[in-house]
């Protein structure tokens, strides 16, 4: 469903769905529900403290057994909620990335 004008399709959750937010060397996690998620970010209400967000890169992680997870940095924080971007494993984000790809599209199809 896309909803708040945004350019990706977001998905909303019906249910409070568990995640972590861990730090990329595994120092520090923080339990989150996600709120909602698309292919480029997602958005989290963070449980404790927020400190910790101020690292550059950390991970989202999905599952409980930690094979799910997505590279992201953080984008936005508003009290216990925040905002994050995902990061590719090249260190470019997504929406670069999928910009890039469509402008490759449109060269190839000329």
């Amino acid at each position: 469903m896309k909803f708040d004008n945004r350019k990706t399709m977001r998905v909303r959750m019906d249910h409070r769905q568990p995640v972590n937010l861990m730090g990329s060397d595994g120092t520090w996690r923080r339990a989150c529900v996600l709120v909602d998620i698309s292919d480029t970010g997602a958005k989290v209400e963070v449980e404790g403290t927020l400190d910790v967000l101020q690292a550059k890169e950390f991970f989202l992680v999905l599952s409980s057994t930690g094979l799910a997870y997505r590279r992201c940095e953080l984008v936005w924080i508003d009290g216990t909620t925040a905002g994050v971007h995902f990061i590719l494993a090249n260190k470019k984000s997504l929406k670069a990335s999928t910009a890039q790809a469509a402008a490759q599209k449109a060269a190839a199809s000329k």
